[in-house]
């Protein structure tokens, strides 16, 4: 309760969390309000918005702006979320051991892991999609390749501050092994900073895959807001619509999911709960 209490404090988490909800509804239920394939010709090429047939206008071969927003989010946040995840799973094994263990571990874990973050991380996404061809799978790999080093030092850092806890040393004490030290005792104390994180990388993980789709490096065979704004880049003067909507939806998901992690950060924040209490004057 109290974790409510202090996420519902922050109003732009609350609105961020209505909007990301919106989202998600839309996600769910595309196909019951865009019955069809979005890819189907709904009507004539670059109909403006606001026509009784499709609202938001089509592109230039006729399909329907509103349909490929609506069925684009499943795409757009199945990469998101799934290159985080395969960040998480990476990331966190690799700060954890690092950290737990410490000495010549943690020195080679860290040096493999600065290994990664010498090259630009957009610099890194392009080249990997290009190696392995633009598809989904190749998008989430490249995302996920350049999140798991910042996780990682998060994580170690987060084990470093805690296997010195009387709790770990009582742990070690009473024979548990380092497995079970790490996995329910360590981790559960450090995923406050690690779930913040995460809905911070889903947000990076979309402008991502975004930007290659932008650059002609999307999937094309999957509908995402990426490819629908990558697919509009030779016709921005002519209809400025195409990009446009897309874009709109790109920018409320990402800032919706910006809000929620600070909202986050601010419940999981003992001293930042405490805020009102000192403000009042009172002990």
């Amino acid at each position: 309760m109290d974790f409510i209490r202090a996420f519902a404090r922050n109003r732009g988490a609350v609105v961020g969390l209505a909007i990301l909800v919106l989202v998600l509804l839309l996600a769910t239920f595309a196909d019951v309000l865009f019955p069809g394939d979005p890819w189907d010709m709904a009507g004539a090429p670059f109909t403006p918005p606001f026509d009784p047939d499709s609202w938001l206008g089509t592109d230039t071969l006729g399909r329907d702006i509103a349909s490929g927003i609506a069925h684009g989010a499943r795409v757009s946040l199945l990469v998101g979320i799934t290159a985080t995840a395969a960040a998480l799973l990476v990331g966190v094994l690799v700060g954890a051991v690092a950290g737990y263990y410490g000495g010549t571990v943690d020195s080679v874990l860290m040096h493999f892991t600065e290994l990664f973050q010498t090259i630009p991380n957009f610099v890194l996404v392009v080249v990997t999609v290009a190696i392995f061809t633009p598809s989904l799978v190749s998008i989430v790999g490249a995302i996920a390749l350049v999140s798991w080093p910042p996780l990682a030092r998060l994580v170690r850092g987060e084990f470093l501050s805690l296997r010195s806890r009387e709790f770990v040393q009582a742990a070690i004490t009473s024979g548990q092994s380092n497995t079970t030290i790490i996995l329910r005792q360590i981790l559960p104390n450090s995923l406050s900073p690690i779930i913040v994180s995460a809905s911070l990388m889903v947000a990076t993980a979309i402008l991502l895959e975004s930007s290659l789709s932008f650059l002609g490096l999307g999937d094309p065979n999957a509908m995402s807001w990426g490819f629908m704004i990558g697919s509009a880049r030779t016709v921005l003067r002519q209809a400025w619509w195409m990009s446009f909507f897309p874009g709109i939806a790109i920018l409320l998901t990402v800032l919706a999911l910006n809000l929620i992690g600070e909202g986050l950060n601010d419940a999981f924040n003992p001293r930042l709960r405490r805020t009102p209490r000192v403000q009042d004057g009172r002990s």
